[in-house]
């Protein structure tokens, strides 16, 4: 049997939004073997899609907090190894740096296929320009595109384990939180703190889901944030307290949360593009990142941002207009989108 090796580790957004990439790509090799190389943490986001055989954690840093499984790291070496021994006739190395199309060299494999970027090119067999202005998801159709493979399609879905659905549903009866209660996941947290709108603002949000709108907050994250939300200080009291479930539930569960939520409100962040893979609604909040290429895909989403001459810095230096970009979202604006989004979902219990 013949075998492709796809590498896109790190990042939940990015991983997500491989997803029509590799529906697209099974499309051309129905029997072919195909693996794929992904991180610890965002790679189980999609560890449950059909058109991987097998999936290999590549575990050699620790980045950041979402990417931190415990343990031991594995050697760059011990890679090249292994994937040597695999035999691979093809990789499509979605992934941009210049380590992930070394290790595709050294590990001997023959066609490979990546963008011609980070003065990489000569260690691929077929290089391929990178758009900045282009969506990601499209960025990695164009690897598929230069290869001659048909592209049919560009949407996004996902696949929740029953298991993580059935813990989902004890978490939410423990947490008294009915079936029938409109349900909303605010995300106050972001892998960078220059893609955060503000926490005050934020609190102003979840006191009218909570008072105004009759609506059960849930904040869902890595461990390490649940003292984020825990520390929020609320102007008055709560008709709905919000439910903060940080420390019990993993990437898998959290896309199964996701699911059973009615809307999602946020930062800029992978868990937009789990929300938007499983098709809950989510009103996201955009700043100093390309929102052309990162921006939420599916419809009914309303996405905010400004419009500043100074966007998109994507973060490259100091700020000098104090989050301008973020800071002219206001709450009103907020909440006009909830408004919008809650008006569209009848009165109804969830099967």
């Amino acid at each position: 049997m013949k075998k492709i090796l796809v590498v896109r580790y790190r990042f939940i957004g990015d991983m997500i939004l491989t997803i029509p990439f590799l529906r697209n790509l099974r499309a051309a090799y129905p029997d072919y073997q195909i693996d794929m190389l992904v991180a610890p943490n965002s790679g189980e986001v999609i560890e449950n899609c059909p058109y991987i055989n097998n999936f290999i954690y590549f575990d050699t840093t620790r980045k950041h907090k979402y990417e931190s499984k415990g343990g031991n790291k594995t050697s760059f070496w011990y890679y090249v190894k292994l994937l040597r021994k695999e035999k691979y006739d093809k990789t499509y190395v979605l992934k941009r740096s210049f380590s992930s199309a070394l290790l595709c060299y050294l590990a001997g494999i023959k066609e490979r296929i990546g963008y011609d970027t980070e003065h990489r090119g000569f260690l691929l067999t077929k290089k391929v320009k990178y758009d900045m202005k282009k969506h990601e998801s499209e960025c990695f159709l164009d690897v598929l595109k230069s290869d001659g493979i048909n592209v049919s399609d560009n949407y996004l879905e996902n696949w929740v384990a029953k298991e993580n659905e059935e813990k989902v549903k004890t978490l939410f009866s423990n947490n008294n939180i009915q079936d029938s209660t409109i349900k909303a996941v605010v995300n106050i947290t972001a892998t960078n703190e220059g893609k955060v709108w503000n926490k005050d603002r934020f609190v102003q949000i979840i006191e009218y889901l909570s008072n105004e709108k009759n609506v059960q907050v849930i904040f869902i994250g890595a461990p390490s944030d649940k003292d984020i939300y825990d520390s929020l200080k609320y102007s008055e009291k709560l008709k709905i307290k919000p439910v903060n479930l940080c420390s019990q539930v993993t990437i898998k569960d959290s896309l199964a949360l996701l699911k059973m939520v009615d809307i999602m409100i946020g930062n800029d962040s992978g868990n937009l593009h789990m929300a938007s893979s499983v098709g809950t609604k989510v009103i996201g909040l955009y700043g100093p990142m390309p929102f052309e290429k990162w921006k939420a895909l599916g419809e009914g989403n309303i996405l905010l941002k400004s419009d500043l001459d100074c966007m998109p810095c994507s973060l490259k230096g100091k700020c000098h207009y104090n989050k301008a970009c973020l800071n002219n979202i206001t709450v009103d604006m907020v909440k006009s989108a909830i408004d919008r989004i809650l008006s569209n979902i009848p009165i109804y219990s969830h099967t």
